[in-house]
């Protein structure tokens, strides 16, 4: 355990900045696994709809920092790539 004010200080940042980070890929994931189930259901309505969803979802977790730019880019390359077939 650290002694020195400012290590502590960096251990309950980097605590607090993990479990956020950690709780907004999960909801990036759980869209995710939203689209793809309704790509596998075949209803374009809710593909479309969850398309969206989870796209926006991760445009806002790179704008915190959590996705590199091209990882995010890539994520939703995937996705569209699957809602056009």
């Amino acid at each position: 355990m650290a002694n020195i004010k400012s290590a502590k200080k960096r251990i309950a940042v980097n605590e607090k900045k993990y479990q956020r980070n950690k709780s907004l890929k999960s909801s990036t994931k759980t869209a995710i696994k939203k689209f793809m189930a309704a790509v596998a259901a075949g209803d374009r309505a809710t593909i479309v709809a969850t398309h969206k969803a989870a796209v926006s979802t991760i445009d806002k977790v790179t704008s915190k920092g959590v996705f590199h730019k091209n990882t995010a880019s890539r994520k939703k390359s995937q996705l569209a790539k699957l809602a056009n077939k």
